[in-house]
């Protein structure tokens, strides 16, 4: 008998994404899902371990679909908190170049314990920033991910249209195309991991229409296409975006995506929220992915994802915290409460539900990212879970357990398993010196503000 075949006994609740029956638990060996157990079922075989989960609600561990990392460290920054996208990159773009690798570990590492401690298990990050002394920024994320042991789908971003040829971003954060391509093939090369199980993995991620060129968009997709790896980028995030493309290329957002060969299956995009009824019916026949941030859409108030327009079309949905600049937070859970809210104002009480948005932050997530082993509950899925505990005030006289996660406002998981192993306990990061981290982490912040 293994020790590693775990029981998970008889929960509150269980939210599978897949409509399997599993109020009896789940029976966990060697990383997997080994049972899915229905009501008074019990496993086939004896289990080492068992642990009662008669007081928690059991959810698929969450996955996140776009997050910058590195804008923990600049969270709530007066002079940006009531501007829109464009102003506000353009006053932050300046403090941003001075990221050190230093500061980019420890924002990594709260994003990620933040993220964590919300029930995600899986995050995707879009760092597009490689001012001088950086070079480095996504093997710095590598390590900061193993060492809180999640999952992540690492993008190597980038941003090679500056200021002086008619872009956004100033010229110190722009890197050369064959410098960014050169690296991209080095950190797929280096890092990233296929197959069931993977913990790294890699996408290819130019920053979006005002900051790359034509030419680096292209040679990206042609590079994804040919070592088999996943395209993201920012896309119809706000009608600024929308006029850009206009006047620059003479196009409209996806009639720029589909000139530079990006309409496919193998990409995902943020925010996606100014679409045409033909543009929402292009992506969806291209399979092509659309990640929801309905936090930051409101924050900046860019405006509302049409979302069950783009599923009916064909285009799978996922949900996204975005950077923690335009949130302000790093909370998966509270990102689905986000999307019920915001998306019940576009299509309506009856049609916008709890599980529905769960599974957005489930198993779309996980199509979004290219992963059939996560984002469900099934036997073979990896033994990625995130449990929540309804024993506090907020959730007094509250009756339905997966609604109460998100009507009364869940904000943190009482337990986290990550391929089979614990990650958070009783509300704790296993082995995180969480007020350390925080120490230096807001030093760092204020270092970068004041630009010291």
């Amino acid at each position: 008998m293994p020790a590693t075949r775990i029981w998970l006994k008889n929960p509150l609740a269980i939210f599978t994404a897949n409509g399997l029956d599993a109020r009896g638990g789940l029976v966990l060996q060697d990383g997997v899902i080994a049972e899915v157990l229905a009501l008074g079922q019990v496993p086939a075989q004896p289990c080492a371990e068992v642990f009662d989960a008669r007081e928690h609600v059991v959810l698929p561990g969450l996955i996140n679909t776009h997050h910058h990392f590195y804008q923990t460290l600049t969270r709530a920054w007066a002079p940006v908190v009531n501007q829109p996208l464009f102003p506000w990159l353009k006053t932050l773009y300046p403090v941003w170049a001075r990221l050190t690798p230093e500061k980019l570990a420890l924002a990594t590492k709260v994003a990620l314990a933040e993220l964590l401690l919300s029930g995600c298990t899986t995050a995707a990050d879009h760092h597009y920033l490689f001012p001088d002394g950086l070079e480095q920024a996504i093997d710095v994320q590598v390590q900061s991910v193993r060492e809180l042991g999640m999952r992540a789908m690492l993008t190597r971003g980038s941003m090679s249209l500056g200021e002086a040829d008619g872009g956004l971003p100033p010229q110190q954060t722009v890197q050369q195309g064959q410098v960014i391509l050169d690296d991209s093939q080095r950190l797929i090369r280096e890092y990233h991991q296929r197959g069931d199980g993977a913990q790294i993995q890699i996408a290819l991620a130019p920053c979006s229409p005002f900051s790359v060129t034509p030419q680096i968009m292209q040679a990206s997709a042609e590079l994804a296409d040919s070592l088999d790896v996943r395209l993201h980028t920012h896309l119809a995030e706000t009608l600024d975006e929308e006029d850009f493309c206009l006047q620059r290329f003479g196009l409209r957002t996806v009639d720029y995506l589909d000139s530079v060969g990006w309409l496919g299956p193998r990409t995902w995009l943020a925010h996606g929220i100014h679409f045409n009824p033909d543009e929402i019916a292009r992506l969806g026949a291209a399979g092509t992915g659309i990640c929801h941030c309905p936090s930051s859409n409101m924050r900046l108030a860019s405006g509302i994802c049409p979302t069950l327009d783009l599923l009916a079309a064909g285009a799978p949905i996922g949900l996204g915290v975005d950077g923690s600049a335009s949130n302000d937070a790093s909370n998966m859970i509270l990102e689905a409460r986000q999307a019920l809210y915001i998306q019940r104002l576009r299509y309506g009480a009856e049609k916008i539900t709890p599980e529905g948005v769960l599974g957005w932050a489930t198993r779309g997530s996980a199509q979004l990212l290219g992963r059939t082993d996560i984002g469900e509950l099934a036997v073979g899925k990896q033994a990625d879970l995130a449990l929540f505990k309804l024993d506090e005030l907020r959730f007094s006289g509250s009756h339905d357990p997966i609604s109460a996660l998100l009507l009364c406002g869940a904000d943190r998981a009482d337990r986290v398993m990550i391929g089979g192993t614990w990650r958070v306990i009783d509300g704790q990061v296993e082995g995180l010196d969480l007020k350390g981290l925080i120490a230096d982490h807001t030093q760092a912040a204020r270092q970068l503000i004041a630009g010291t």
